[in-house]
């Protein structure tokens, strides 16, 4: 057995320990900020969410492969409509705010209206099990069950560049918004990052897989969550720090919130807490509501204002991040 099984495996057994005394973690109470709205039974199972650029709608994604609409000043839904066969991974929005990008398990890549009208699609071969859309770059980057990786560019669905990385599932992709630059994570434990055209490089090996990437917004770090901490990769070197959280499972969406340094986080398994960690150490900084469930993603909007969630619960949340007022949602 190598070095880097033997790592995996000791990571595998502390985390097997950890979740047996942690098993209640789920369904603690915790005092928190409250949201300013909940949409009861919005999906089956809620599996993505994302801001448009403007901040004025919060799109959501479930098990059902149903896309939802919600303004988030009213607090109410404007549009809804099945996306897709089968769970929504990815959604985002085009630069204009006008048309929403989707990605599904059911391998389909779809571009809608505001309304719900499909304008163009694109079959992949394989399912999508994440998505991102940079907007002012023009791409999009889907990672597989097949353990691909594709970028595409958002104007017409061109594929740009397909990667063989994983040997297993793609668990996460990000991209990075000041150098065109892109990471995966995969069930193997690997993560890497690359551009479109030189190879792929691989960064020192974690413990236990990376659920979530995200870029850091200077362009020097690359974050991951898995079970219980934050991964911090230094670019640069490739070289892997571990950050210790107060999550009590796997942390499995994370966001920076732009115009501060904090990052957004929302925890699954035995665990749905939402936290403002900061990135250095790993400490909260703002904690909120949890979930009735557990945690599937979590979103800021651009101007920081406001702060999204989905989860297990079916339920899809706003918090209003500049009032602390609760108001009950349908």
């Amino acid at each position: 057995m190598n070095v880097r099984r033997l790592t995996r495996h000791a990571g595998i057994a502390l985390f097997t320990a950890a979740v047996v005394s942690l098993l209640p973690a789920c369904a603690a109470r915790q005092t928190a900020e409250p949201p300013s709205v909940v949409f009861e039974n919005a999906h089956s199972g809620g599996s993505t969410v994302a801001f448009s650029h403007s901040g004025d709608v919060l799109a959501s994604g479930g098990w059902e492969g149903g896309l939802r609409l919600w303004h988030t000043a009213r607090q109410r839904q404007v549009a809804g409509w099945k996306a897709h066969d089968s769970s929504v991974n990815g959604i985002g929005f085009t630069a204009d705010d006008r048309y929403i990008i989707t990605a599904g398990y059911d391998g389909v890549l779809a571009e809608w209206g505001r309304g719900g009208r499909l304008s163009r699609q694109r079959s992949t071969p394989s399912p999508v099990m994440h998505m991102v859309v940079h907007a002012a770059s023009g791409r999009i980057i889907t990672g597989h069950a097949d353990g691909s990786v594709r970028i595409w560019r958002l104007s017409d669905f061109s594929l740009l560049r397909a990667r063989e990385l994983h040997g297993g599932v793609v668990k996460a992709v990000a991209i990075d918004p000041l150098r065109q630059h892109y990471a995966s994570s995969g069930a193997d434990g690997a993560v890497f990052v690359f551009d479109e055209s030189g190879p792929a490089r691989q960064l020192e090996s974690s413990p236990l897989d990376a659920w979530t990437l995200a870029f850091s917004p200077d362009g020097q770090s690359l974050y991951g969550g898995s079970w219980f901490r934050l991964f911090r990769w230094q670019l640069s070197d490739g070289v892997l720090e571990s950050l210790p959280t107060r999550h009590h499972g796997i942390i499995r969406s994370i966001q920076f919130v732009n115009g501060s340094n904090e990052l957004a986080t929302i925890s699954r398994q035995t665990d749905r807490s939402v936290y403002f960690l900061d990135p250095q150490s790993g400490e909260i900084t703002r904690k909120f509501r949890q979930h009735e469930l557990c945690g599937a993603a979590v979103a800021v909007s651009g101007d920081g204002r406001y702060l999204g969630t989905t989860s297990d619960d079916a339920s899809v949340r706003i918090y209003d991040l500049g009032q602390t007022a609760v108001s009950n949602g349908p």
